[in-house]
């Protein structure tokens, strides 16, 4: 017998329609799962970019209201200052005030002062006038005679250098410095020593003979006096003096004395010793040694 041929049993059927409608539903659960997850993370985002902004806005906030603060205590801070200044610019306009009343006051106390002083004054200007002509020729005379005793010695010293010079024949080392006619000592003494020489001797007495003819002349009211100043360089002396102020000193009086001897008065001479001290000239050499070692003569007054 032929062998029957089975169809393999399937069983039942293994996927019903449920199951199609299970997936579906869990499609769409998971999908709005999905969208709220989405919405979830967006809106956590917006959120927090929110919440970064209102941080913010409350930091300006806080910020804005410390500035205010600081403002009002500023503002009353000025407050007080403007405060102070205007009770100062009050109290500063009332003594301005005062003083203005005060010194009205005082120039109608000086105004009354004035006109009794220019009373005074045009009484004492009256007074005056007659004096006037009195005080001219007093003053006149005044000043002739101020003029005279101040041109008086002035005169006679350049009269006696003028004729001295001129009868010396510009002799070398002699000559003229200011107020004083100069003689280097070599032309009156010998080096170290305080006795003149005859050359010496011979220009001492020229210049005596010149000195009377020019004081005839000098008016007796006019004290004059012929100072004789001896100079010395700063070398010590090798001599029989002590110093170059005995030396200086001795050699100013040996040419009064010869002075006195040619007729001079003696109560118009003067002798000076100024040793070393009073150099015209600086220099350690022998040309300035030769300048300092000198006989001065001034015609002055007492």
């Amino acid at each position: 017998m032929a062998r029957r041929r089975r169809k393999p049993y399937t069983g039942p059927d293994a996927w019903p329609g449920y199951v199609d409608a299970l997936s579906t539903l869990l499609m769409v659960v998971i999908f709005v799962l999905l969208i709220f997850v989405v919405g979830q993370t967006l809106l956590s985002a917006a959120l927090s970019r929110r919440q970064h902004a209102l941080e913010g806005l409350e930091g300006r906030t806080t910020a804005l209201a410390q500035q205010v603060q600081s403002e009002h205590m500023l503002n009353d801070t000025l407050s007080t200052t403007v405060s102070a200044l205007q009770s100062q610019h009050d109290a500063d306009a009332a003594a301005l005030a005062a003083l203005r009343i005060a010194d009205q006051n005082q120039i109608s106390s000086l105004d009354d002062e004035v006109s009794e002083l220019n009373t005074h004054l045009v009484a004492a200007g009256q007074a005056a006038s007659e004096n006037d002509t009195q005080i001219s020729d007093l003053t006149k005379k005044l000043n002739d005679a101020l003029g005279t005793k101040a041109q008086g010695i002035s005169h006679y010293r350049s009269e006696f250098f003028d004729r001295l010079q001129s009868v010396l024949h510009n002799q070398k080392g002699v000559h003229i410095t200011g107020d004083r006619f100069i003689f280097q000592s070599e032309l009156l003494f010998p080096p170290g020593s305080a006795d003149i020489s005859e050359a010496g001797r011979k220009e001492i007495i020229t210049l005596a003979r010149t000195l009377r003819e020019v004081t005839a002349h000098i008016p007796a009211s006019v004290p004059w006096i012929l100072r004789v100043d001896g100079h010395a360089d700063r070398q010590p002396v090798h001599t029989a003096f002590p110093g170059n102020w005995e030396l200086s000193s001795a050699r100013a009086i040996t040419v009064v004395k010869l002075l006195v001897a040619q007729g001079v008065s003696p109560a118009h001479l003067a002798a000076t010793g100024f040793s070393e001290y009073q150099p015209v000239d600086n220099n350690d050499t022998p040309e300035a040694y030769a300048r300092n070692r000198r006989i001065e003569f001034r015609l002055t007054e007492r």
